[in-house]
């Protein structure tokens, strides 16, 4: 078909020359960083979080992915380095009082201007469009303009007061530099974590081995506390008492009170008790009849079993 009815093609109709690049439109890509969230790409809405590389999300979005980690979602390489929601912190963000949101479009005949900002510095007083860096601290979540942080040089927070160091200071959608820069802080500081983490365990661990060792090397020191000439002659005189003797009085050189085994066996035989119960004791003459005269039968009881 074609060239029917005199048309002659011409040559960029026949040869297909290189593409162009397309080029994106910066309005658009600063809209879309700093009004919808990184992970979910839906407008952003309180409460907002941001990761230690300066990404934008929203915390209920953090949430759902920390949860549900098996589906395979393109947009989770954004969010891969958040492993725990303590790796995110929650901003405390100062509404812009210019910024009318939905409400002054509401029958679609009034232009919206994507570049007011929803939110301001309070230091300042620069919206938080893009067209001015931003960066909030990790200690507070307080969220100002890098110019506020240049003029105004302190050690504390503008907003709140908080303490922080140059560590805790992230830019908000930053450059390809400053992402770089903020990746290798933030694996130093996760280093440093994890090896606290470590020398902890290893303190707790030679905390709980001392005392243990302690009571051990406790109980022999504590039982030799005299002198150990004394501790020698003590368990040398133990070593070489000789057994309890019996006396005249028929008291024994050990517990007072207690007569030796001998002298109560001859006190029960010269004793004026009873033939019958003299018969009980070995002493007794009828304990020292010879084995023809002894009975040869044995009793039977129930424990032979």
């Amino acid at each position: 078909m074609g060239c029917d009815g005199g048309t002659i093609p011409k040559r960029h109709e026949l040869v297909k020359g290189p593409k162009k690049v397309e080029k994106v439109d910066k309005d658009a890509e600063l809209v879309a960083l700093w009004n919808y969230c990184a992970l979910s790409q839906e407008i952003l809405r309180r409460p907002i979080v941001a990761c230690e590389l300066g990404r934008l999300y929203n915390k209920d979005a953090v949430i759902e992915f920390l949860l549900d980690k098996s589906s395979e979602k393109a947009l989770a390489k954004a969010a891969s380095h958040i492993k725990n929601i303590k790796n995110v912190t929650e901003l405390r963000l100062s509404d812009n009082p210019a910024w009318e949101g939905d409400k002054g479009n509401t029958k679609g005949d009034k232009h919206d201007d994507l570049q007011r900002a929803r939110f301001i510095c309070p230091v300042v007083g620069l919206e938080m469009n893009g067209r001015h860096r931003f960066c909030f601290l990790r200690c507070c979540g307080c969220v100002f303009s890098e110019r506020a942080l240049k003029e105004i040089r302190a050690e504390v927070c503008h907003t709140c007061g908080a303490a922080f160091q140059e560590d805790d200071v992230i830019v908000l959608n930053g450059t390809k530099e400053d992402v770089d820069t903020l990746r290798s802080r933030m694996e130093e500081r996760r280093l440093r974590a994890r090896l606290g983490k470590k020398t902890k365990k290893a303190k707790a661990a030679e905390s709980v081995s001392h005392p243990a060792a302690s009571e051990e090397s406790a109980g022999p020191s504590g039982m030799n506390t005299g002198k150990p000439e004394a501790s020698s002659l003590d368990s040398r005189e133990k070593k070489v008492s000789p057994a309890p003797r019996s006396t005249a009085n028929g008291s024994s050189s050990g517990k007072a009170g207690k007569p030796p085994c001998g002298a109560t066996k001859r006190s029960i035989a010269h004793s004026e008790e009873s033939e019958a119960y003299k018969s009980l004791f070995t002493t007794h003459s009828s304990a020292k009849r010879s084995k023809e005269e002894s009975a040869h039968w044995v009793t039977h009881t129930s424990y032979c079993f």
